[in-house]
Parts: structure tokens; sequence; C-alpha cells
């Protein structure tokens, strides 16, 4: 029982890493420094503006890598802790949840890694980037909105197993 307590104390903290590191994707995507840049790009480049986008371009793919290696080990630590305390059929939602998380953010990295930034008109960059912050709130939200329904069942599960189930 004391090791459940502990294993679903780590899984709670961990959410709340895991939102950290969902803030640190949105920020690269709307660090002020390449927003302006974009907004200002126009066919006729200025020097270095190509830079910072791809700059930017390759922090936001490591960023979206971290995440995504961070939360494949934490829903492992999930699917295997948690059945026995949620049950089987909760479990099998979060698992879903777990697989349409990992969908889109393998879609934002391939959208990522997909695009050759140099070339692009102004139209397109600016279609990119909105494409990139549309992926990016989208699971931001998800992953939120996950970990919050995850965290009313462990908080549950936690005080029952705190007053000694």
């Amino acid at each position: 029982m004391s090791e459940n307590l502990a294993r679903i104390k780590e899984i709670i903290e961990e959410h709340h890493t895991i939102r950290e590191n969902v803030k640190l994707v949105g920020d690269s995507v709307s660090d002020q420094e390449a927003l302006n840049s974009l907004k200002s790009t126009r066919s006729d480049w200025v020097p270095g503006q190509l830079e910072i986008l791809s700059e930017k371009q390759n922090k936001l793919q490591q960023t979206i890598n971290f995440l995504d290696e961070g939360l494949r080990n934490h829903f492992a630590k999930e699917e295997e802790v948690l059945p026995a305390v949620l049950g089987g059929f909760l479990m099998q939602a979060l698992r879903r949840e777990h697989q349409e998380i990992g969908k889109l953010i393998h879609g934002a990295n391939l959208l990522v890694v997909s695009t050759n930034l140099e070339g692009l008109s102004h139209e397109e960059l600016t279609s990119y980037d909105s494409k990139i912050k549309q992926t990016v709130s989208s699971i931001s939200r998800l992953i939120e909105g996950h970990a919050d329904r995850e965290d009313i069942f462990l908080e549950m599960v936690r005080r029952v197993l705190e007053e000694g189930g």
C-alpha cells in the first residue's frame, strides 16, 4: 500500500514537470524575437533573419523531442503502476489519450523536421508559423487536460491510501 502511495505521489509530481515542459514548447514557439523577425520577413531577406528562424526551428525540434521522450517515459510508468489502482476501463481510456498525445507530438515533430525555411515566401513562412502555433496549442491543451483529469483520480486514490485504504 505504501509503495502504491509513493508511486502515485511520484506520478502527480511528474505532472507538474510535464506542465513545465509543455510551457517550454510554447515558449520556444512564441519567443518574441523570432516572431518579430517572422512578421517583418519580406521576400527581400534581411541578413540574419533566416538564421534566427532556423535557430528557433532547431530549438523547437529539440524541445519537442525532449517533451516526447519525457512523456513516453512518464506514460510507461503510469501504464505499469496505475492499472492496479484505477482498474481496466479507466486505464484503457488513459492509454488512448497517451496514444493521441503521442500522435500529435509526432505530427508536430514531422512538421518541424520536414520544413525547410530557406526559400519560403513571406506567405509560406506566415502559414508555417500559424501551423506551428496551432499544433503546439493543441498539444498543450491535450496534455494539460489529460494531466488534470489524471490528477483528479490520483488525488482521490492518494487520499484513500493515506487514510489506510
